[in-house]
């Protein structure tokens, strides 16, 4: 991952001013700590890792703390609730993504507007998806588990944690014609999948070192080409499934004045 540090620091500063109340712009932004929402537990996925790197250069350049506050639970609507209610002052963002800010608007019924709402403020980073499995699982490849979830419907348990996973998750039966249970969680997954408590998972790539440890499988990447980090694991495209590429995206975003 790459950060223009400067453009983004900038990017923030200056849309945080242009949303500040009267007597916020009175002073010098900021003049006390900025909380960071984050719609998953501590060190579960991506998007807290990249929170936390991103508020540590925020911290630096902007001489203040920067509090990264945890919340998840209800594919990240509590999360996004706790940044909707804030004061449009600057001191509140939240680590967003496809999911809290797009997906959660299709998929529920929102106390909070997720285009009116909120002030984008810069993306940070776009994250392929991996479909990881146990590592007891028998399918070789791709082909093999379709066929294998065709002939057992329902025996297998796919976990989710977002609206992108578990839309990946409910998309993937419906190309494949497969059917399993969807089991929904409120933190961490990759403990109960290494444990194979968990069948299947769509994940950001950053479990793929424990892929190269054999703590878990990972079948195919929602990339458009394959990674360099991982070249031996095909795309959803290359395996037959195009209508499967998908992209995680993480912006922060701030509460709309």
């Amino acid at each position: 991952m790459r950060l223009h540090r400067r453009s983004f620091l900038h990017l923030a500063a200056t849309t945080a001013l242009s949303t500040a109340s009267r007597s916020a712009r009175a002073q010098t932004f900021p003049t006390h700590p900025i909380t960071m929402i984050v719609p998953q537990s501590p060190g579960t996925t991506f998007l807290d890792v990249s929170a936390r790197i991103v508020a540590e250069r925020m911290r630096g350049s902007l001489k203040q703390p920067i509090i990264v506050e945890n919340i998840p639970g209800a594919d990240g609507n509590l999360a996004t609730s706790r940044a909707a209610r804030a004061r449009p002052d600057g001191y509140t963002i939240i680590q967003g993504s496809n999911s809290t800010h797009v997906l959660n608007a299709a998929l529920y019924s929102l106390p909070y507007d997720v285009f009116n709402d909120f002030v984008p403020i810069s993306p940070v980073v776009m994250i392929p998806i991996a479909l990881f499995a146990k590592k007891t699982m028998q399918a070789k490849d791709l082909h093999e588990l379709i066929a294998w979830l065709k002939a057992n419907p329902n025996k297998a348990s796919v976990a989710f944690t977002l609206g992108s996973n578990h839309v990946l998750s409910a998309y993937f039966q419906k190309e494949t014609a497969t059917q399993c249970t969807l089991v929904p969680y409120r933190g961490t997954v990759i403990q109960d999948l290494i444990a194979g408590q968990i069948d299947l998972y769509f994940s950001n790539v950053t479990y793929l070192p424990l892929v190269r440890a054999g703590s878990i499988k990972a079948y195919t990447v929602t990339s458009d080409r394959r990674l360099e980090i991982a070249p031996d694991i095909p795309t959803f495209a290359e395996m037959g499934l195009p209508t499967m590429s998908s992209t995680a995206e993480r912006k922060l975003r701030l509460r709309r004045a």
